[in-house]
């Protein structure tokens, strides 16, 4: 098969889709991959480490779409890149229809096989193509958090460990998957104290097991949210529902009983965020307020962070690419629960309910 690894164009996105090490696996199966010159910069990786495995490099992302049977990529196709996509192309990358009814639409139009890294499941219902970038975000939140809780960035202006004689910052942390576990476990290396709160018993009995005695676990509920917003410094929101929009947890009417300087992290902006007043912010211009509450809600949180997560999406997602090139999709599909979950739109049709859902799509 025909790959190809473009060059991500979104704002200040540095990841690549494949390490040369994930390249060197698929050229030893005989399989062509194709890279776009000065793809990989940003991870670290240059045009001799591609070529060096048997990577073909090729100048424009146009060459690359047009010469590939799949693509394989970090982030969403952007508008420039709608009418490269071919039909019957297959398009393997974060898609997150749900979103963005313009994205939809668009792999709609271009009848090619939208397969979504973050709609893949395994057999025990756990995503495991989300999981790795889940847990940079997870554990950058509170690193970015903490940052702009820094009086100059107009936040509180508390540090989160606090110092002797000084209590620590208080993080509030909503929804105890993969998302709120890292960043409960980063705030914790702070010093921290820390509440997660989660509708789910079972996560937060894991929660209390493996997290030190100043992390507390809370029942997510409407009015314990409102009790806790009260008195956090820095609060997380990381609740994730399988391909579909996040729900609002904070409503724009609750900012008003925040202390002014509070800053909230949605990493759920990529589902559309779990804050009512969340809109997607870059990481060139990554925060903005309202009524006196920073918020930091930029899309592509891990691209901060390229090589690392690069190479902790290659070691995930490798697998996957290979079965896809050796079988095709649809045998891979077809022999495959896991990878079935992962097919949003193919051919025109949307196949996922919950996106369908979202913007009352019929399915096919």
């Amino acid at each position: 098969m025909k790959i190809g690894v473009p060059k991500e164009i979104k704002n200040n996105e540095n990841r690549v889709g494949m390490t040369p090490a994930g390249v060197f696996e698929l050229t030893k199966r005989n399989h062509i991959v194709y890279i776009q010159s000065s793809a990989g910069f940003g991870s670290g990786f240059f045009d001799k480490d591609y070529q060096e495995v048997g990577a073909v490099i090729l100048d424009s992302i146009e060459e690359v779409y047009g010469s590939s049977d799949m693509i394989v990529k970090v982030k969403e196709p952007i508008e420039e890149e709608y009418e490269l996509i071919k039909p019957n192309q297959v398009v393997f990358t974060y898609f997150h229809f749900a979103s963005s009814e313009t994205l939809t639409r668009a792999m709609i139009k271009s009848n090619a096989i939208c397969i979504a890294y973050e709609t893949v499941e395994d057999e025990n219902g756990s995503l495991p193509l989300l999981i790795p970038m889940s847990e940079v975000a997870g554990r950058m939140s509170i690193q970015q958090g903490a940052k702009y809780l820094e009086k100059p960035i107009k936040g509180r202006g508390v540090l989160l460990g606090g110092v002797p004689g000084v209590p620590p910052g208080k993080v509030l942390v909503l929804g105890a998957g993969i998302v709120g576990v890292q960043a409960a476990k980063m705030a914790a290396g702070l010093g921290a104290h820390v509440t997660v709160m989660d509708i789910s018993m079972k996560q937060l009995r894991y929660v209390n097991d493996v997290m030190p005695n100043h992390v507390v676990t809370e029942f997510s509920s409407e009015y314990n949210i409102r009790k806790r917003i009260k008195e956090a410094d820095l609060i997380i929101g990381g609740v994730l529902i399988k391909g579909a929009k996040a729900p609002k947890l904070i409503t724009k009417d609750m900012l008003k009983d925040m202390t002014p300087g509070t800053v909230i992290v949605d990493v759920a902006v990529d589902q559309g965020g779990c804050f009512e007043t969340t809109k997607a912010t870059t990481h060139e211009d990554p925060t903005y307020i309202i009524d006196d509450v920073v918020h930091y809600c930029v899309a592509n949180m891990p691209g901060a962070v390229p090589y690392t997560s690069t190479v902790a999406l290659t070691n995930v997602t490798l697998p996957y690419v290979i079965k896809l090139a050796n079988e095709g999709w649809e045998k891979a599909c077809n022999s495959s629960a896991t990878f079935a979950k992962g097919l949003n739109i193919v051919k025109g049709d949307v196949v996922y309910k919950e996106i369908a859902e979202a913007f009352d799509i019929a399915m096919a």
